[in-house]
């Protein structure tokens, strides 16, 4: 399978999107203001105990406290906070195996017993605010490198599940207790499965390095304050230590400073492949020319079709997903038991995939066609499960319940992603009436006066496909080729933008805004810009 990373940095947000055999599977978004990533971890207050709940709100500088529960605190937490306190207090910081003297918590405690109003603790966020909660913690600190995880409050070393071979998990686990300082616990990840100790001891060295400078900056804080004291690497390199393998071909990106972040990790994780990633330099969006927009605008909608004419109806309420199976008109089989087990079976593959396009998290209600076979709904059953078995997070499916009904759960981090592929006309407001194209034309023919006038020439104007079509009729003589020649503007097509909206955009990669004289034409062409906020 050949797997494929488009990484789209723009001046406000970078997007990620991961494709396997061209078929888009993930999509990321993230906002470059955004600090309050999975991972990071912070120096918190708490600001309330709520004993009802066996849980505390902290103060980490989001506009809501976020929430952590006792069972979230983990069995060293005395130890890990006895550490963080010393740190503080700016005393001599032990060593991590010097303060063993600390029992362990139990899972029946109550965290009103450890923790008060105003005190300083350190947490790492375990899942972004989503909706109207603030950010979730755990005081279960630890480090994630690509082969290893670091725990600096335990000392077990534990090895993947997922690795099948005892042999294999014998050596490792050797391996790794033989270099390990003491203090330090350590899991083993899918991927170490092969590695030679150079490479483990080497990501080692460095995330203890990380861990000691976490300890150093609070110490060296003039007085405890709510901070940020060690960040997670970028989503870009996130992403990539997460599910980088041997079957990526191609790592595409188009700014040159991520595109030199992301050469420096592949080259320390995989020396050989640093050859796949690649500079997109031009001036044609990146997701248009690798079709990630035209996946996006067709497979997260309201209603998402699949093979041979059926399709999913996908909605999200308060409390959960709901998503329903059709078969459309096409028959799949010869009589209704095998048509809908057939359209069932093709429903269950777009599902799974819907699942990780949309980073669909919580409860998942699948309504499927009826069947009558017991052996057809435990087929689809364990097809489902296999499917889910590529996905990365967290699930768990349940069979068929009476009613035609599939129950799945799957680990929610980060909101789901989502992206309006309708809306309102911003010509005609939902009336039903637009400008035609020739009039269009001839009033943004008076913006690229107005606009390089005010910003001068050598800039970009992105306007809707139809559009670019319409202006580039005939081969020496369209009228985009004329604006080009007068004006000094390139003109180029954005699969992003509405109908009759467009775009300026400077040699920096800015958006421009004009000045408009205020004529009725004018006006009602500036609305049409300025209709939608760019992305």
């Amino acid at each position: 399978m050949k797997s494929e990373l488009v990484v789209d940095v723009k001046k406000d947000e970078i997007a990620l999107a991961l494709t396997e055999d061209g078929r888009l599977m993930e999509v990321n978004r993230e906002k470059r203001e955004m600090t309050f990533c999975v991972g990071n971890i912070y120096l918190g207050k708490v600001k309330k105990v709520m004993p009802a709940l066996n849980a505390v709100f902290v103060d980490v500088g989001y506009e809501k406290d976020a929430f952590l529960h006792y069972l979230d605190l983990g069995e060293g937490f005395l130890r890990i906070n006895s550490y963080t306190q010393a740190a503080i207090q700016k005393q001599k910081i032990p060593a991590l195996g010097k303060i063993y003297n600390q029992p362990e918590l139990g899972k029946d405690g109550l965290i009103s017993d450890y923790l008060k109003a105003g005190d300083m603790i350190l947490v790492q966020i375990a899942k972004e605010p989503i909706n109207t909660k603030g950010p979730r913690l755990t005081a279960e600190v630890s480090l994630a490198g690509r082969n290893i995880v670091l725990i600096p409050y335990g000392d077990k070393v534990m090895v993947s599940n997922k690795i099948k071979s005892e042999a294999e998990r014998s050596r490792l686990r050797q391996l790794v207790q033989a270099v390990k300082p003491q203090g330090y616990g350590i899991i083993v990840r899918t991927v170490a499965e092969g590695k030679r100790v150079a490479e483990l001891d080497g990501e080692l060295q460095l995330l203890v390095k990380r861990w000691e400078d976490t300890m150093q900056k609070i110490s060296q804080m003039s007085q405890p304050q709510v901070a940020l004291v060690t960040e997670e690497i970028g989503r870009t390199i996130g992403l990539l230590r997460d599910i980088f393998n041997p079957s990526f071909e191609s790592i595409q990106v188009n700014d040159k400073d991520v595109f030199n972040d992301i050469c420096a990790y592949v080259e320390l994780i995989a020396p050989d492949s640093k050859k796949i990633v690649h500079f997109y330099n031009s001036d044609q969006p990146i997701f248009d020319h690798f079709q990630i927009t035209k996946q996006m605008k067709t497979g997260l909608g309201r209603t998402v079709g699949f093979k041979n004419g059926g399709y999913l109806i996908v909605e999200k309420t308060e409390a959960l997903w709901s998503i329903d199976v059709n078969s459309g008109s096409k028959k799949q089989g010869s009589d209704q038991e095998e048509n809908a087990f057939n359209v069932n079976m093709l429903a269950a593959d777009e599902i799974a995939h819907q699942l990780r396009l949309r980073d669909i998290g919580g409860i998942i209600i699948v309504d499927f066609i009826d069947m009558d076979s017991t052996e057809n709904q435990q087929a689809l059953f364990e097809h489902m499960r296999d499917l889910l078995t590529r996905d990365r997070a967290k699930h768990n499916v349940l069979k068929l319940s009476k009613f035609g009904l599939m129950q799945i759960t799957r680990q929610r981090v980060r909101p789901a992603v989502e992206t309006v592929t309708q809306e309102v006309c911003p010509t005609c407001k939902g009336k039903g009436k637009v400008v035609s194209s020739i009039l269009f034309t001839d009033t943004l023919e008076e913006e690229l006066e107005n606009y390089t006038q005010q910003f001068g020439r050598n800039l970009r104007l992105y306007v809707h496909p139809y559009v670019y079509a319409y202006i580039n009729k005939g081969f020496l003589c369209s009228t985009r080729l004329r604006w080009q020649r007068h004006y000094g503007v390139k003109i180029l097509e954005s699969q992003e933008l509405g109908f009759l909206e467009y775009r300026f955009i400077d040699k920096n990669g800015n958006r421009l805004f004009a000045e408009h004289q205020h004529t009725e034409k004018n006006v009602r062409l500036s609305d049409t810009a300025d209709s939608k906020d760019e992305d």
